[in-house]
Parts: structure tokens; C-alpha cells; sequence
């Protein structure tokens, strides 16, 4: 990606957004063989859940189940953490430190309830070193704010990083205000693909998506009683089963936030907008890949 006005301290014109849509991303998708089993379809491991959030990583795992990743593991750093999801006990939980070292995924969410205490951060740094793909959201991001040692290490990774921030830990990545950030979007996009080493989505209104080759999409699917809790958790359990369903970083990433959003709209559109909530989310979008997976 050339520089951006920040890093060249003039101003430079940024390219329209290209809009995604349903005829794009539902190209991505393949059908399954008669003969499939669940190793064809990747691992996913969630790390976070720390005290009083241990629901974040549960809804994360959970997304991810539900979009087709053959085998879901959550790896939680509260001491009291359930050892069994009751409402999907197909998910594997763990100890967080015991999930980075046994459960060999083929892609990672990191941050999902993470928080920022010392022994986060050791996690974080921890799934850094793993060569595989990783989708960095919450307090993963907050964490490289605060961190410019693990900002470095982005930069060394050759496996791809997806990285979802709101326009908030936006700001705390840029060293900018929440309201810079939102006078000027698109510039915020690109700069954090920059500056980050990955493919992005910042999310909101019209969230924008800066892919592995530098290029801005806006996705116009989405409404606001999808401004409740656990939404950008799901999204990170959606993009990163996509990823272990062989999809490539960027696919995943711009699948991911269409599909997300158009749940939430056939939600709305069943007069749910008040009170919508993540988990009716996922329910929807499952309904929604269904239909739009070729026969």
C-alpha cells in the first residue's frame, strides 16, 4: 500500500470505496463434497473471557460454529469459567494458556472479552509467534496500543491478520481522537492497514474494509439496532470460520461484514430492530449462508 497523508504529512486524495455485494461474496462460497468430515473444515480457538467477559468469547465461539468451522475451541482466562456451554456444548473450553498449546487452529480470534491485565498480554504475545492466521479485535487491539513491542511484531508475521476494530480502539491505534477517526474515515482505514501490517475493517455506519492489497470497500448492510453488546463478537467468530473454511483473509473479512450486517437487516425486517441482540444475529446469518451456498 503506498503512504498515506499521515506518513507523508500531505494531503492525498483517497479512492471511492468499491461497495461490496451479495453476488460478490456469495461467489466465495463452495459447496461441501458428499464425502466431508470436520477436518476439512479447519479449527477455530477463541482466547479471552476474562472475569465478567466470559460471554464475549462463548458468543465468538459460537458464531463460528454456527458458519461451518469443523471444530471450535474456547480458551477462557477467568478462574471461575464454565467448563461446558451449556446452550452449545459442542464447543471445547479450556484454560486460555491451555488452548494456544493444544488445540493446533488453523485460525486464532484473540480479544473477545481478553482484557488488558499482564497475563493477556502474555497471550497475545504468545499467539503473535504462532504462524497461523489470526482475526485481532477488543482488548487484543487495546493491548497493541498500549504495546509498540507487539505493534513490531505484526511486521514480522507472514501468516495474514485480520483486525476489526470500532471507530474507538481505532482512535487508540492512531494516537488520534475517537472524532478524528469518524471525520474521516476512510483515511483511518487505511492508515491502521498500514500501520498494522493486515487486512481491516473499521467498523460502524457504512463500515469500511482495506484488504491485504490496500483496496477500500464499504459495506451498506447493517442497521442501528445492531448497536447492542456481543455484535463484534460474532463477527469475529463469523470471519474467522470463513478463514478456517479455506477462504482467503480478505474473503473472510468482506463475507464476513456483509453477511453480518444483512442478518441483522432480516432481523429489523421481522420489526426486531429494538432490542436485537448478537445471538438472534447468528442465528440469521446462518439462515442466510444457507441460502446463498451454491447447491
Amino acid at each position: 500500500m503506498q503512504p498515506t497523508s499521515q506518513t507523508q504529512g500531505k494531503h492525498m486524495p483517497v479512492a471511492r470505496p468499491a461497495p461490496i455485494t451479495r453476488k460478490q461474496v456469495a461467489a466465495y462460497l463452495k459447496p461441501r463434497p458428499k464425502d466431508s468430515h470436520k477436518g476439512l473444515f479447519g479449527t477455530v480457538t477463541v482466547i479471552g473471557g476474562s472475569a465478567g467477559m466470559v460471554g464475549a468469547a462463548l458468543l465468538a465461539g459460537r458464531a463460528a460454529l454456527k458458519m461451518g468451522a469443523g471444530c471450535v475451541h474456547v480458551g477462557m482466562l477467568a478462574d471461575n469459567a464454565p467448563v461446558v456451554d451449556v446452550t452449545q456444548p459442542e464447543l471445547m473450553l479450556h484454560a486460555a494458556s491451555d488452548a494456544l498449546k493444544s488445540t493446533k487452529p488453523s485460525v486464532l480470534i484473540v480479544g473477545c472479552g481478553l482484557g488488558k491485565s499482564l497475563p493477556a498480554q502474555k497471550l497475545l504475545y504468545d499467539a503473535l509467534l504462532l504462524d497461523v492466521a489470526l482475526v485481532l479485535d477488543a482488548d487484543a487491539l487495546n493491548i497493541i496500543a498500549m504495546r509498540p513491542d507487539l505493534r513490531a511484531m505484526l511486521h514480522t508475521r507472514s501468516a495474514p491478520t485480520v483486525f476489526t476494530p470500532h471507530p474507538g480502539e481505532a482512535a487508540h491505534l492512531l494516537a488520534c481522537s475517537t472524532e478524528e477517526v469518524q471525520k474521516d474515515r476512510a483515511k483511518a482505514a487505511l492508515e491502521l492497514a498500514l500501520h498494522l501490517n493486515g487486512s481491516v475493517v473499521l467498523k460502524g455506519a457504512g463500515s469500511l474494509c482495506v484488504t491485504s492489497d490496500g483496496k477500500l470497500h464499504i459495506n451498506h448492510t447493517g442497521n442501528p439496532g445492531m448497536s447492542s453488546a456481543g455484535m463484534g463478537d460474532v463477527l469475529s467468530g463469523m470471519i474467522a470460520a470463513f478463514i478456517a473454511q479455506g477462504l482467503s483473509a480478505d474473503e473472510a473479512l468482506l463475507l464476513g461484514v456483509y453477511l453480518h450486517g444483512a442478518a441483522g437487516d432480516e432481523l429489523a425486517h421481522q420489526q426486531a430492530t429494538l432490542g436485537m441482540s448478537a445471538t438472534e444475529v447468528t442465528e440469521w446469518a446462518r439462515w442466510l449462508l444457507n441460502r446463498w451456498m451454491p447447491k
